[in-house]
């Protein structure tokens, strides 16, 4: 684990480094509690649109929010086109470069358990996390790196097809099936027709769960995940690294900047018009949360698009300022996951105990009737304000590290 780097090496991607940042800060900031505003708000139609974006949906469909992992797992993909070239620069062989990504692939793995059994009364073995996932998957990137575009793709549609044969060749529950048994409400809106091989915790992939959990020790036997995630959603999601990898190849590659601009873009509607056909036709439902190939294809036409806007602007433009924030947090992205998931209720507590009264001061100083102050005390805000302040210390702690030049890296 490096704890040492340099911020302006020449080879350095900054759009990358900037949509890294963006999309921690989305992470972190839980949604900066917009979803729960919302629900204060049931009759306002802007708030209940607001809230959908800033919550992931119950199974079939995209939200805003839906697509920060995936944004993980792309650039993930992306990153390591550019260090595994920059190692290979350095002189460094194949061999030590594998053990490399193996131990990187344990630290992953094994750090997305740690933090998910925070609070628990034992190990929480679970695989579901999107470390634990970037974790299983990356030894098998790093085998298609340094390969031909033709068989890094030709691998990617290899998972994709297998994935879908995989649920379409499981059988589905008979007429007499108890949902309640997995964890699903009677109200559940069924998927019908071959998407029904893709529904909530009746899938192939959920079976294998029932199985392999159970193989570690556990306080009760696992039966389902509430929310429906599974371990081998690895699998697909490689594939969305893969073409995160892809990507990274042709943003090195000698080619014009516009070349790649609108490479990026073209991948990207690409991308969005065969997962909206696939659930057009009924073939796939989008499933973020069981990674669906149709979730696969949509999710990654987002981040070429969005990786496209960021380059065009931050690194053909050079329009770079601005980016600053989201620098400062993509350059040490593994220290602020560990604090989002760590630290957000201490600093929330340490806030009210600390700063309470200042803000109690100022009301006293200033106008009380202020409607800034009636922003702050009015109750429906409340998690909004909370989450943007803890966003704030965990993004000072980041910076701290930027301006000493600390960089913590797996």
């Amino acid at each position: 684990m490096s704890t040492a780097g340099n911020p302006t090496l020449p080879n350095r991607l900054v759009s990358l480094d900037a949509y890294r940042g963006l999309t921690m800060l989305a992470m972190a900031s839980g949604g900066l509690g917009l979803h729960h505003v919302a629900e204060k708000f049931p009759d306002s139609r802007v708030w209940q649109i607001i809230g959908y974006q800033f919550e992931h949906v119950p199974w079939v469909g995209c939200a805003l929010w839906d697509l920060i992992q995936p944004s993980f797992m792309f650039m993930v993909g992306v990153s390591m086109a550019y260090s595994c070239a920059s190692r290979q620069a350095h002189g460094q062989s194949y061999t030590r470069m594998f053990a490399h990504a193996c131990a990187r692939a344990l630290v992953l793995t094994l750090l997305g358990i740690f933090l998910r059994s925070d609070g628990r009364p034992q190990t929480n073995f679970t695989f579901e996390d999107v470390l634990t996932q970037i974790g299983l998957g990356y030894v098998f990137l790093f085998l298609l790196w340094n390969h031909s575009t033709r068989i890094q793709f030709a691998a990617a549609a290899a998972i994709l097809i297998g994935y879908w044969c995989y649920f379409y060749f499981y059988p589905l529950p008979g007429p007499d099936f108890d949902y309640a048994t997995v964890g699903v409400s009677s109200n559940w809106p069924h998927l019908e027709g071959v998407a029904a091989h893709f529904d909530k915790n009746t899938n192939a992939a959920a079976a294998f769960d029932q199985w392999f959990l159970n193989l570690f020790h556990r306080t009760k036997p696992f039966v389902y995940n509430g929310g429906g995630y599974l371990t081998l959603s690895f699998i697909p999601s490689l594939a969305t690294m893969i073409f995160g990898l892809l990507s990274g190849e042709l943003l090195r590659s000698p080619r014009p900047d516009r070349e790649k601009f609108w490479g990026l873009v073209v991948a990207g509607l690409a991308g969005l018009a065969l997962g909206e056909v696939l659930q057009f036709t009924g073939l796939c439902p989008i499933v973020k949360r069981i990674w669906t190939p149709s979730w696969t294809l949509f999710s990654t036409g987002w981040t070429c698009l969005i990786l496209a806007a960021f380059y065009g602007v931050v690194d053909i433009l050079k329009f770079r300022k601005w980016t600053f924030p989201m620098i400062v947090v993509g350059m040490n992205s593994i220290a602020m996951y560990v604090m989002a998931e760590t630290i957000p209720g201490w600093i929330h507590r340490t806030l009210r105990t600390h700063f309470h009264w200042t803000y109690q001061w100022l009301r006293q100083v200033f106008d009380a009737d202020n409607r800034i102050f009636e922003f702050f005390d009015n109750p429906n805000y409340e998690p909004l304000v909370t989450s943007a302040w803890m966003l704030l210390v965990m993004w000072l702690v980041c910076y701290w590290l930027y301006r000493q030049k600390v960089f913590i890296r797996i």
